[in-house]
């Protein structure tokens, strides 16, 4: 598994890597498995390795694998979400076996998950065969001779207890002045990204407030086996006061018994059962006292401390490497002595393939090369020649917008990092754009960085509302989602002020996203109530029996106005007007919708008027991805299959299921061509076409990635 966009630097031995937040490449990774003909697969299964609502992506390698599959389980929970449990039930669905590390995961799979008993193994953790011997040859070599050393080691999270360990620190130095305590490890890369250094640069200062500068010792590394092993033979007392006791399993706790270590432990599940008769020290959870008692006591007595390692280590013997493969080894022996287990057919995984998933089969790996060539230092250029940058035309706040909103759905999906800076960039222009003295967001800057005098458009307030909203509660950091909040807050006053039904819908559905981060903020929802009724009464007031809409015309971004009333209704708990929001989107697929049964969008070259006749070209790509996003908003809220489909059907308008069977989107640019005209297509990869297609395509790709029942996706 490769969790950063560079990858790693793997060893000759490692065949395949799969990049965690790219459904694709699971599919890939199970082809390249059928190949070769295994006995069986082992996966090793924990929450946060792999991409998706709950790692749900790693059900495509799964379900697409051909032979057997042991899937051992890291984290097994006891209360665990609904995305959660359905991927576990699935997974459990498509192993043989399910193998657990603790007795405890055995009894929680059947109580909580409904495993069969007959399903779930248990293979303990896994550990290296280390001698027993004193600590002391160990301690000169790591130049901590002279002293009582006490360790904790592993990847550094606020979950790891280590602040009570250094409370505890003064007390036992008191009593031991010769004590030290080696935090060993790098803080972990979720941590890290989300909040750099904080939690480290805290606990050294918890250290330094209470004088232990000198006693308490962070090395922050990544170390391998072999230095692992060494601080561990050098340590007289293993200390693991993890913060929760839902710890189902723990590599370095089963490590340090391993290395006979005298271990001090919170009483977590895992720790309960490995440090059970004798074999380990309990104390309570979050009480440096209970610590410093404990410590104390045992490097006071050495009778007491060696017993209790020696017990631990010859408790430990079943769990070194060499047994514990033969354990799994045996389990594969089961399928192949009793061939009870045969390999899947090729076309019997095809068959079996949820259908999100087989229409991801036909959906392109995002690329946005484009967008980053029509991307300079002041935001995304409006318009190409071709696909050359028109400098001539300047830039928008329109585009920047959707700009702003694409980056953040794809941060969100891919955990890319590498689009960091253009969300930076995309919102620095929206910031700039709003003009504080009128509460308003202009909407058109020259090249030469100069705004039009020209007052922005409504569209174009809802636009930058909505992605403000957007990136309000899907930004990478807490300061872009600040800054986000605090541009949003500055022009609600404004936005109250709409009067026209596009600018209501892009608003109420930034709102929409402001308060589901942000749920209790009156002023947004009060706008939000203003704004829906605005648009209900609007459609109510005009609709009939054989005209279904809002106005006498059907124009541009028209599938934003159910899209509008569904998120309304689905938040305010108003029915009535969600229902209306899928009547006119039904009604607005009709539509468009030619005899054969594709896609035939509402062209702008006159539009549709009532009583009158479609206008069949120009088509626009913004006109199938709002009906893209509108369909799956759809889905998400509804639950029904059906809606899932149409979105499919309009995201294959980008694909050349449209009126001239031509494919609007470029796959070597990452770009997407102006538009579908009668005479052919419009070569121009300008910012709205290209956004557009982006926008689609990476909802097409979330779906795919929450296809497990009960696993909804944004809306």
């Amino acid at each position: 598994m490769t969790d950063i966009r560079e990858g790693y630097s793997y060893p000759e031995r490692v065949k395949f890597s799969v990049s965690a937040n790219v459904q694709a490449e699971y599919l890939r990774a199970a082809e390249f498995l059928n190949t070769a003909h295994h006995d069986a697969v082992i996966l090793q299964h924990e929450y946060g390795i792999f991409g998706g609502e709950a790692g749900a992506y790693i059900l495509h390698l799964v379900r697409n694998l051909r032979s057997p599959l042991i899937t051992t389980l890291h984290s097994v929970l006891l209360k665990p979400s609904e995305s959660q449990k359905q991927v576990l039930l699935e997974l459990a669905d498509c192993s043989q076996y399910l193998v657990v590390m603790s007795h405890k995961a055995e009894q929680i799979l059947q109580d909580v998950y409904g495993a069969p008993p007959e399903k779930v193994k248990y293979i303990p953790h896994g550990i290296p065969d280390l001698p027993l011997q004193s600590p002391e040859k160990m301690k000169v070599k790591l130049g901590f001779e002279g002293h009582k050393v006490m360790l904790t080691f592993g990847l550094l999270n606020p979950n790891k207890g280590v602040e009570d360990m250094i409370r505890a620190m003064p007390d036992i130095v008191s009593q031991h002045p010769d004590a030290i305590y080696v935090v060993l490890g790098e803080t972990h890369p979720n941590i890290r990204r989300e909040q750099g250094e904080d939690y480290r640069l805290k606990l050294q200062y918890i250290a330094k407030e209470l004088g232990m500068e000198g006693y308490v010792l962070f090395h922050n590394q990544f170390v391998d086996l072999q230095d692992l092993v060494e601080y561990l033979l050098a340590s007289d007392i293993y200390v693991s006061p993890y913060t929760q006791q839902e710890q189902i399993t723990s590599g370095t706790l089963a490590y340090s018994i391993g290395a006979g270590n005298t271990v001090v432990s919170t009483p977590y599940w895992y720790a309960e059962e490995l440090l059970g008769n004798g074999r380990g020290c309990l104390v309570s959870f979050g009480n440096s006292e209970d610590l410093s008692k404990a410590i104390g006591r045992l490097l006071s007595n050495d009778v007491e401390r060696e017993a209790m390692r020696t017990a631990a280590y010859q408790f430990s013997r079943s769990m070194i490497w060499k047994q514990v493969a033969r354990d799994y080894l045996s389990l594969v022996d089961e399928f192949i002595a009793t061939r009870e287990v045969p390999r899947k057919g090729i076309f019997e995984i095809v068959e079996k393939r949820p259908p999100a998933q087989k229409f991801l089969d036909t959906v392109p790996e995002i690329n946005l090369g484009h967008i980053l060539v029509l991307t300079d230092d002041t935001g995304i250029l409006q318009h190409a020649t071709y696909d050359i940058p028109n400098r001539s035309e300047g830039y928008c706040t329109d585009d920047n917008a959707r700009a702003l909103i694409v980056v953040c759905n794809h941060y969100r999906l891919r955990k890319d990092e590498s689009v960091i800076p253009l969300i930076k960039r995309y919102l620095s222009f929206v910031l700039d754009a709003f003009d504080s003295s009128t509460g308003f967001f202009r909407n058109f800057m020259s090249y030469d960085r100069k705004w039009s005098n020209e007052k922005g458009s409504e569209d174009c307030h809802g636009r930058a509302i909505w992605s403000l909203g957007f990136t309000a509660r899907h930004a990478p950091h807490k300061l872009i989602s600040a800054m986000a909040l605090n541009l949003m807050e500055r022009a609600l006053p404004a936005t109250e002020k709409l009067t026209y039904p596009r600018a209501w819908a892009f608003s109420i559905i930034g709102i929409y996203h402001f308060l589901r981060h942000n749920p209790n903020h009156e002023s947004a929802r009060r706008v939000l109530e203003a704004l829906s009724r605005k648009l209900l009464h609007r459609f109510e007031a005009n609709a009939s029996n054989d005209w279904i809409w809002f106005e006498d015309t059907v124009n541009y971004s028209n599938a934003k106005l159910p899209h509008a009333l569904m998120v309304a209704g689905s938040l305010l708990d108003n029915q009535p007007m969600f229902e209306k929001g899928i009547a006119v989107l039904t009604w607005l697929l009709d539509i468009q919708t030619a005899p054969e049964g594709h896609l035939s969008v509402i062209g702008n070259r006159g539009w549709l008027v009532r009583g009158g006749k479609k206008a069949q070209f120009d088509q626009q790509p913004v006109e199938a991805m709002c009906l893209v996003w509108a369909c799956t908003a759809a889905y998400w809220l509804s639950g029904k299959e059906e809606w899932r489909r149409e979105a499919e059907r309009c995201f294959s308008w980008f694909m050349g299921v449209n009126d001239i069977e031509e494919v609007i989107c470029d796959l070597k640019t990452g770009g997407c061509f102006d538009g579908l005209g009668a005479d052919g297509i419009n070569l121009n990869q300008g910012a709205e076409s290209t956004l557009s297609y982006l926008l689609a395509s990476l909802t097409m790709h979330e779906i795919a990635g929450r296809d497990v029942a009960s696993i909804k996706g944004i809306v």
